[in-house]
């Protein structure tokens, strides 16, 4: 079989082209990959999710309010802590006399201090504080607790709890 010169040319040129309709354009890949993992940073950082570690057992609300990004006291049937950190024991918060916890006092002591905004020139708070407590924690207990975090300038007390199933608005 016999090929002309413009026959052979034809047929490289239609070959080239061909190949050419198979190529993949990786860049825009890559552009759509960097938008995704921007976007699943940015919506991973806007949600809170508290800690529920498997030795609190907590109360159940119909509150559809969100906490946010805040100091926060657990209180176990064992332990009170800070942040995950161990403060004081339970028992011992529940022993004490007066209403205010030294202890858990000092902790929260160490959280900074901000301007309430709009607020004057002498209004200053530590910000809020979220407090996760077992159900089974005496509410005298808690009360000790949140009478230490207002003493020690906390703006807003909240405690959390688990959102009930068909709770009414």
């Amino acid at each position: 079989m016999n090929i002309g010169p413009r026959r052979a040319r034809k047929i490289v040129h239609e070959l080239r082209r061909e190949a050419r309709e198979g190529e993949l354009n990786v860049v825009s890949l890559i552009d759509i990959f960097a938008i995704l993992v921007l976007y699943l940073l940015v919506n991973a950082l806007v949600v809170q999710i508290l800690p529920s570690p498997k030795a609190l057992t907590l109360p159940e609300s119909i509150a559809q309010t969100q906490p946010k990004q805040t100091v926060l006291i657990m209180v176990t049937t064992e332990d009170i802590l800070v942040d995950n950190e161990k403060v004081m024991r339970t028992a011992d918060a529940a022993a004490a006399n007066a209403s205010v916890l030294p202890d858990l006092k000092y902790r929260l002591n160490e959280e900074s201090l901000m301007q309430i905004e709009g607020g004057g020139a002498g209004e200053i708070t530590r910000g809020d504080v979220n407090i996760m407590a077992d159900k089974a924690i005496p509410f005298h207990v808690l009360k000790k607790v949140m009478a230490t975090a207002s003493d020690t300038r906390f703006a807003r007390i909240s405690l959390a709890v688990v959102e009930k199933q068909g709770g009414e608005q």
